[in-house]
């Protein structure tokens, strides 16, 4: 049995294929695009629950939508 196993030395390091910049860069490309789409999608559909009612604003998207709340000209 110990004649057919390949024997390796324990402290060899299994072989990493090494990538060319233009893979890298298309690689990048793709991640940031998809983390784009996917930020853009959960704006959008935050603010579809917003316009519904179904969730309650934050600080910013109050005043942003409602500025005549932190109006303090009547004062």
């Amino acid at each position: 049995m110990g004649a057919e196993e390949e024997q390796k030395p324990e402290n060899e390091q299994p072989r990493i294929s090494p990538i060319t910049e233009s893979q890298f860069l298309a690689w990048k490309r793709q991640k940031d695009a998809d983390a784009s789409a996917k930020k853009t999608e959960a704006a959008r559909k935050r603010a579809e629950e917003i316009a519904a009612g179904i969730v309650q604003m934050n600080g910013r998207e109050l005043f942003v939508h409602e500025p005549w709340v932190f109006d303090n000209s009547k004062y």
